[in-house]
């Protein structure tokens, strides 16, 4: 049977006299964002059910290289991977998804014990767990709703001395600021003492190649963009007219990060949990970074986080890279 963990979700406040208080954490962050200049909000708050779906066609788009050149890593190398992982492992899959490439992890392991799936959007998280413990019965899963990036408690190991391994493919890594990157890490070499982290990270590549990634011919990526804007309507009541923004992506060579960004196409007012807030045409609520590493710009902030660096396997063109960490004991 599915055993579900279902982190708490913490009110940051109360109904009260305009303006509002923040009634969610996504409320609390938008109001913050659209208060400072210039505007920037977690990348994280694109991931609700339908934002989670929206990734997942993205993943299959001819133009998005990233999810295919890895799953093809993972294929060829997936043998040596788990090796390094070694035998009753406990695998803990950082922002999950849809579950698709730890399949091909969990099939190569030696008798794996455990597998903790997180993820923030609860309902995407548990549909595909519940998929993935009919195909693996013996397994025992456990999926958790939670943000990684947050304080958050991981179920007690299932087997006496067990050995805990973080799994974080995608480059989601690139989704935080080199301050982040490091902040994660030495999370992850904390939470995974005496075992080790793959993971998963896009490589510096032809500018060319990035805009076709993150600007798709059928419009997949700017729907995924505009969606922050109707979630917001949906869940907060906010009043924001999609028609009005328009999806911008591009990469920010000097320092090697694609930006998203949703701009404003007019002048226009949006209301938020009784606040107004102004837009002038042309500006932008900055929504993502995905920031481009080398393989040695990576295994040298994995040592400074406290991981020794292992293998490293990459496709033939060099598109992408899966590096092996092994953590402390102490």
């Amino acid at each position: 049977m599915l055993n579900t963990t279902v982190a708490a979700v913490r009110a940051d406040g109360a109904l009260g006299s305009q303006p509002l208080a923040p009634r969610s954490g996504f409320e609390h962050d938008l109001l913050a964002a659209l208060g400072q200049r210039p505007r920037t909000i977690s990348p994280k708050y694109f991931y609700d059910a339908a934002g989670s779906a929206l990734f997942d066609a993205i993943c299959d788009l001819p133009e998005y290289y990233p999810t295919r050149t890895e799953l093809g890593i993972l294929r060829r190398h997936v043998p040596e991977m788990a090796e390094c992982i070694g035998p009753h492992a406990e695998i803990v899959e950082f922002g999950a998804g849809s579950l698709q490439k730890v399949r091909l992890l969990l099939d190569a392991l030696d008798q794996p014990v455990a597998y903790v799936p997180i993820d923030i959007s609860g309902e995407h998280l548990f549909s595909a767990a519940r998929t993935l413990q009919r195909d693996y019965p013996r397994l025992h899963t456990t999926p958790l709703v939670a943000d990684y990036t947050r304080a958050f408690q991981l179920p007690p190991l299932r087997r006496q001395g067990g050995r805990r391994v973080g799994f974080f493919p995608g480059s989601t890594l690139g989704n935080f600021s080199p301050a982040q990157a490091l902040d994660f890490l030495r999370m992850a070499a904390d939470k995974l003492q005496g075992g080790g982290l793959l993971l998963g990270v896009d490589l510096i590549k032809s500018p060319a190649v990035l805009h076709a990634a993150y600007n798709d011919a059928a419009g997949v990526t700017a729907a995924f963009n505009l969606n922050l804007l109707a979630r917001a309507n949906r869940e907060l009541g906010a009043r924001f007219d999609p028609n009005q923004f328009a999806h911008s992506a591009f990469y920010n060579a000097p320092l090697h990060r694609i930006e998203m960004h949703l701009m404003s196409l007019s002048r226009q007012s949006v209301t938020l949990a009784g606040q107004t807030f102004e837009f002038a045409a042309g500006e932008t609520l900055h929504t993502e970074n995905s920031y481009k590493f080398t393989v040695d710009s990576l295994r040298a902030l994995a040592r400074q986080a406290g991981f020794t660096p292992g293998p490293v396997w990459t496709d033939p063109d060099h598109l992408f890279s899966l590096h092996w960490l092994q953590s402390p004991s102490h």
